[in-house]
């Protein structure tokens, strides 16, 4: 499942999501929380999610950031990179046995920071222009903050890209490689999951396209007036996961055909 607009909202509890996620451990149902977020790491977002009235374990948190590392591995094990981001990219990287430079690295990773810096950007420009493999964690364009918008990886990517000519390649969701990826590390096979989120272009298109079920819950982003703009549909639509409580087992039990919520 998704994090923010599914479990939380900025710092406070979806209603029933508490129960939702009990209901889980008590029927034995593992779970992974999943976020394009690449700032903090599973410690930092667990610490949040506890201020929030949610336990959730470490290892029960997927990033972008820790996609990213696990792609990097299999591609260029010990390799380097420059990054733009927080620790939480910076950790997932050099746990993984990279090194972060700004001297001829094998890649350029851009991640989510609440300080781009002119500076780093124009580092990261001419590093790709020399050669450098261009990654980027997500391709969100903004982010919610309390005084509304902020500009996202994917805004700052395509800076990048236009300058550079040289388009990123996007790890996180919609890329199947996020979901595949969570999947691995839950240990579950995607005929057996099912996918929630808020976003339609992002939570039920990678679900979509990873071949599990979908729930889209009108508790953040997307609505059902937007979900009808796109070209495809999650199996239900759900006003939170709060409607999920109950149906842990088998949530699509309920009459109703699919899309249209719970009948």
């Amino acid at each position: 499942m998704d994090m923010d607009g599914v479990l939380v909202r900025e710092e406070h509890l979806v209603p029933g999501a508490d129960t939702f996620v009990a209901e889980l451990r008590e029927n034995g149902i593992g779970f992974m929380v999943l976020t394009n977020n690449s700032i903090y790491s599973p410690r930092d977002l667990r610490a949040r999610l506890l201020r929030s009235g949610l336990d959730i374990p470490e290892g029960s948190i997927w990033t972008s950031a820790l996609a990213t590392a696990g792609f990097l591995e299999q591609q260029r094990p010990g390799g380097s990179a420059f990054v733009v981001g927080e620790s939480g990219l910076t950790t997932a990287l050099h746990n993984i046995g990279y090194v972060l430079t700004d001297r001829d690295p094998d890649y350029v990773v851009l991640g989510e920071t609440r300080t781009y810096s002119f500076e780093a950007i124009t580092r990261a420009i001419r590093l790709v222009e020399n050669g450098a493999r261009f990654i980027a964690t997500n391709p969100d364009e903004k982010g919610p903050s309390r005084e509304g918008s902020l500009p996202a990886t994917g805004a700052v990517a395509a800076l990048i890209e236009r300058a550079t000519g040289r388009a990123p390649y996007y790890i996180g969701k919609p890329n199947p490689l996020m979901m595949r990826s969570a999947l691995r590390a839950l240990g579950a096979h995607s005929e057996n999951t099912l996918m929630i989120g808020d976003r339609m272009d992002t939570d039920v298109r990678s679900g979509l396209e990873a071949g599990l079920q979908t729930v889209l819950v009108l508790s953040g982003i997307s609505g059902r007036d937007t979900a009808e703009l796109f070209p495809y549909r999650p199996t239900r639509i759900m006003e939170s996961v709060g409607d999920l409580v109950g149906h842990t087992l088998d949530p699509f039990e309920a009459k109703g055909t699919p899309g249209s919520g719970v009948g």
